[in-house]
């Protein structure tokens, strides 16, 4: 079935009933994802997603499409208050929980094309909630040439957040067996059944992909397609993840909850070519403008949704993204996000650019900077270091001469960290990223 055949998640699902939805307690084929039903009467009506379930989730987001006239996906860790005004915001008629999820009480598709609300990360607040279309979900997605029945998908995202939810789409559209993630296992779990169900692609932020590097359950998946988003790919990560499967497809993608996803780089390197942005391309348009990448897409989100709400698009029809990037020669690089700059006596430091030079140094697994209060200089520059092997104290000294050596010679004095801490972990949020102070 042609993907412009296909109007919702039962559409694709019916190419191939006979591949399945896998999570670490259970497995369904397509066809019985086909056939559940839920105990709530949603057809034509605004509905909140709140299961705690991932895999009850995608039963139940496919039981929806088509049936209600809006899916708002709610990710498990937003606390019950967050999660109300979500509700109230989004007009929502019907919430639905686990207790809802009992195969019983028929909705029927109809003729309903149902719009899918996606939250933002919303670290520091409520997130801000944000309309697509299954259209626009799928825009930027290509048939596969490999057999169906070949290729099996994994992600370390969450299918309720945009990252999970492309995964999940290219897995069903493909008609791809899926194996997904749990909040509760250890990465060493998730690789160890990855490698049984025989995935051959997967997906995470490179925060994800520097994790699962360091374990040592990485040997038991073979992935022959590699995907990073949400995060800047460095350089660091890419060499790592070629190094450890030489003969796979390596592609990092740009993509964001209200861009949806823009491009993909397939060329083993960080940062994206010139000609994305000086040449006319397919399903999308970028520009620079004072640094900042603005975007013009079909795969674009369509609006926020709420009273209150800002524009998304601005009147040519672009979404700024806050990041910005930088020229160099014939490709663009990615300094860091707008709102993350670190003000050091009124000079601009993107925590990010700092970070890919210390993640390049050998002995680092990863570096997250940070900006610490100075009464002087309003912040100075913190790295906060997880060393590939922590137990090694005593070169731990020798490692932070070399970071430091490092940056001085690769950046502005301003811009080199005053303070460098080994760390034993960065917490990552629920979307897989390095949780920043900002949000």
């Amino acid at each position: 079935m042609p993907k412009s055949d296909i109007r919702c998640l039962r559409d694709a699902l019916a190419k191939k009933p006979q591949n399945e939805l896998i999570d670490c307690a259970q497995r369904a084929s397509f066809a019985s994802l086909l056939s559940a039903r839920l105990a709530v009467h949603g057809a034509g009506q605004n509905v909140l997603l709140a299961a705690n379930s991932q895999f009850d989730s995608v039963m139940a987001l496919v039981a929806l499409d088509g049936a209600a006239r809006q899916i708002v996906l709610c990710p498990p860790d937003l606390p019950d208050e967050r999660r109300s005004i979500i509700a109230a915001r989004t007009a929502t008629d019907v919430i639905v929980t686990d207790a809802k999820l009992e195969p019983a009480g028929l909705v029927s598709p109809d003729s309903c094309v149902t719009d899918w609300i996606l939250l933002t990360s919303g670290t520091s607040g409520v997130p801000k909630t944000v309309r697509h279309t299954f259209a626009s979900l799928v825009a930027a997605i290509k048939p596969t040439n490999a057999p169906a029945d070949s290729v099996v998908w994994a992600t370390f995202y969450d299918t309720r957040r945009m990252g999970g939810l492309q995964v999940l789409l290219r897995a069903f559209l493909g008609g791809h067996t899926l194996v997904l993630s749990n909040a509760q296992e250890t990465m060493a779990a998730f690789l160890a059944r990855a490698g049984a169900c025989g995935v051959t692609h997967m997906t995470g932020t490179p925060s994800h992909w520097r994790s699962a590097l360091m374990s040592p359950a990485i040997g038991l998946v073979a992935p022959r397609y590699i995907r990073l988003s949400g995060e800047i790919a460095d350089q660091a990560v890419l060499d790592a993840l070629k190094l450890a499967f030489p003969a796979a497809t390596l592609v990092h993608a740009y993509a964001s909850t209200e861009a949806g996803v823009v491009f993909d780089v397939t060329d083993g390197q960080q940062g994206f070519p010139a000609n994305f942005v000086d040449d006319l391309q397919d399903g999308y348009e970028l520009r620079v403008v004072n640094g900042e990448l603005h975007v013009r897409s079909v795969r674009t989100a369509t609006a926020y949704v709420g009273d209150g709400e800002a524009a998304l698009l601005d009147s040519e029809g672009y979404y700024h993204t806050g990041d910005i990037v930088e020229r160099r020669g014939d490709r663009y690089f990615f300094a860091g996000r707008r709102g993350g700059i670190i003000n050091v006596g009124g000079a601009k430091v993107h925590p990010e650019e700092v970070e890919a030079v210390i993640n390049r140094q050998p002995g680092v697994r990863v570096a997250q900077v940070k900006a610490k209060t100075n009464p002087i200089v309003g912040s100075i520059v913190v790295a906060d270091v997880v060393a590939s092997d922590p137990s090694a104290i005593a070169s731990l000294d020798s490692l932070r001469e070399t970071i430091l050596a490092a940056c001085r010679a690769e950046l502005a004095e301003y811009k080199v960290p005053v303070i460098v801490r080994f760390v034993a972990d960065l917490p990552l949020s629920s979307n897989g990223k390095l949780k920043r102070p900002n949000g």
